[in-house]
């Protein structure tokens, strides 16, 4: 942290913690969590049931890739501007434009569906079907730009011994998201159908931005005072994070899991697609996605401890195994079980690095600063998934189908049909493992993991100087 930086990151005149008690602001703080994970439920709905429905009609992995990968190629190329945005104006009239446009968009999409005839809409060789994409898919990521807000209200709202357990809780209701949004998603697809879910999705955004109209947010008495400019400030960004020793390199740290999940994104539906019916396989993905909401549970509960660095390395790792070995043969009983340990390790990982931002870097900044590790982040799934898509459909797939190819890979990973997916995915946790550890060895970790200790024993001291002495 430079010297001209307050250590505490709350220190603006922007805010006003004196308007009400931590336990006021606290359920404020839940009003805002339970909004947003209605509206992450609701687009995550959307775009899931999307990703079903087209593999389920087409068979291709090379279209569920794409969507998975764009998804995400979106997020990285617009959440510097979101993070601008966040910086620049008051958190929660961010969030109403969020849910306003999304709600816009989704209305565009059950518009097209209702005039394109299915069969065009699922033609890849035909324009409705990218155009149709698109439009769900933009819906969906501008409603990211509430994450990056959400992540600056516990900044705002929530004291900072208590920000890694805050942090917990935001994973615990992502992991609800997941289990609702899968079985939701699955039945939707299977049951009513793909227009029919666009409706269900529409509704549910109404219902989340009227319910945003409810709340209120006293303690920002105004925007920020910030140096953000225009709305795509990546000089700004860029300025913001170097500004604190060490903050790239935590950035980079945080973006390990997310080379496997392009991995995941581009292949876990259609290899659990092909164990189970639609509608099962999302209960089996909410099953798993239980164990997202154990882990952001028991960081709530114990938080992450005196080194969140450390604890992102080590669920790094660990995820890695996960991914190595879930598929190692075609059993339902190993995919669920190794999905839930993945999910119960995400939200350490985003904690963690949530943690460390609110502790060293100042409010006018944080936008910009989550914006851009959302962007860096977020680029690594989609360049994974847009290349192990078309190697796993025209190469490793029908690789592993061939008689050949199914004899040599059977001492390692068994019978099946989805032998091929699971040699992905065995390599891709492999690759994992060792990034992660190497990342122990290097002198930025030990740089990044002092400066957080020293940053935490300044603000004790502080609060230590400022609490009065009994009698």
């Amino acid at each position: 942290m430079t010297e001209q930086e307050p250590a505490s990151a709350a220190s603006t005149d922007s805010i006003d913690l004196s308007v009400r008690s931590p336990a006021q602001r606290s359920r404020t703080f839940t009003g805002i969590l339970v909004n947003t994970a209605l509206a992450n439920i609701t687009t995550s709905y959307l775009w899931f049931a999307l990703t079903f429905w087209v593999y389920l009609e087409t068979r291709n992995v090379i279209a569920t890739g794409v969507i998975g990968g764009a998804y995400m190629l979106l997020i990285a190329l617009s959440s510097i501007s979101f993070g601008t945005f966040v910086d620049r104006y008051r958190k929660l009239a961010v969030m109403r434009f969020a849910a306003a446009f999304t709600m816009v968009m989704f209305v565009l999409s059950g518009v097209m569906f209702l005039l394109t005839p299915e069969p065009a809409l699922l033609d890849l060789a035909q324009p409705w079907f990218w155009i149709f994409t698109m439009i769900i898919l933009i819906g969906a990521v501008v409603e990211n730009m509430r994450n990056i807000a959400l992540s600056t209200t516990v900044t705002i709202l929530i004291e900072p011994d208590r920000r890694a357990n805050a942090n917990g809780l935001v994973g615990m209701v992502q992991g609800l998201m997941f289990i609702v949004t899968s079985v939701l998603s699955g039945l939707s697809v299977g049951l009513l159908g793909m227009g029919w879910t666009v409706v269900v999705a529409l509704i549910l955004t109404a219902l989340a931005f009227a319910h945003l109209l409810t709340l209120r947010l006293p303690e920002e008495v105004k925007a920020a005072a910030s140096d953000a400019q225009g709305g795509f400030d990546l000089r700004g960004s860029w300025a913001a994070v170097m500004a604190i020793s060490g903050l790239f390199a935590l950035i980079l740290f945080s973006t390990f899991n997310n080379f496997i999940g392009g991995v995941y994104m581009a292949l876990m539906d259609p290899y659990g697609l092909e164990m189970f019916s639609v509608e099962m396989w999302g209960v089996v993905f909410a099953i798993g996605a239980t164990g997202f909401i154990l882990g952001g549970a028991l960081i709530g509960k114990f938080g992450l401890g005196s080194n969140p660095l450390r604890t992102m390395l080590i669920a790094v790792a660990l995820m890695g195994l996960l991914g190595a070995v879930f598929t190692l043969r075609e059993w339902a009983w190993l995919y669920i079980v190794g999905i839930w340990l993945y999910m119960a390790l995400v939200p350490v990982v985003e904690a963690a690095e949530q943690t460390v931002i609110q502790k060293v870097v100042p409010l006018p900044r944080q936008g910009r600063v989550f914006g851009f590790a959302m962007a860096f982040e977020s680029a690594a799934a989609p360049i994974t998934a847009f290349l192990i898509a078309p190697i796993a459909q025209f190469w490793i797939i029908p690789y592993a189908r061939s008689s050949e190819g199914a004899r040599q890979l059977e001492p390692l990973l068994g019978e099946g049909i989805s032998r091929g997916i699971a040699l992905v995915f065995l390599v891709a946790g492999i690759i994992m493992i060792a990034v992660a550890l190497i990342a122990f060895l290097t002198p930025v970790y030990r740089r990044v993991s002092a400066s957080y200790a020293q940053t935490a024993a300044e603000e004790k001291e502080k609060e230590n100087a400022d609490t009065p002495s009994p009698g």
